[in-house]
């Protein structure tokens, strides 16, 4: 009886070579027209800074996907945005969380990705956000930048 010493590196060479090649996936297609709701640079705030680096790396990763940003503004003359700005709306006016609803309808927009966090949109606890999503009829992902411990009683419009 004989007894062979195989080298366990070269198995597993022979193994990989007898096997077929891996199919490559292509990289996951994010839809094609994207906006983004939260505050956005120039204004000084975390957020902002997040959204626009979330914006500048779909952009880079992505680059054939249209994202818009849609900023909320904390005064009444606003920020000089980029062009990738298309629709601010203004933190204390209603209407304006209304009128962003039918803008993002209208323009054809594939999924919507809120910014969320307590203190950056209008109304009792942040509420006037809830009249944009209400309206909506696009696919929403959220991320909650804060979780509060306790529930906060919020009087929605």
């Amino acid at each position: 009886m004989s007894s062979q010493v195989v080298d366990l590196d070269d198995a597993i060479l022979v193994a990989e070579k007898s096997m077929p090649p891996r199919p490559m996936h292509p990289r996951p297609m994010l839809p094609s027209r994207v906006a983004v709701v939260g505050n956005y640079l120039p204004r000084k705030c975390g957020i902002a800074t997040f959204t626009t680096d979330l914006c500048d790396a779909i952009h880079a990763e992505y680059g054939a996907t249209e994202l818009l940003a849609l900023p909320v503004n904390d005064t009444e003359e606003g920020y000089s945005y980029p062009a990738r700005i298309r629709f601010e709306l203004s933190q204390d006016d209603l209407d304006s969380y209304r009128q962003a609803a039918d803008f993002l309808n209208f323009s054809n927009i594939d999924l919507v990705c809120l910014q969320h966090e307590y203190g950056i949109f209008g109304g009792s606890a942040g509420a006037h956000i809830l009249e944009l999503l209400r309206r909506l009829k696009i696919p929403i992902v959220t991320t909650l930048h804060t979780v509060l411990a306790s529930r906060i009683p919020i009087n929605a419009p």
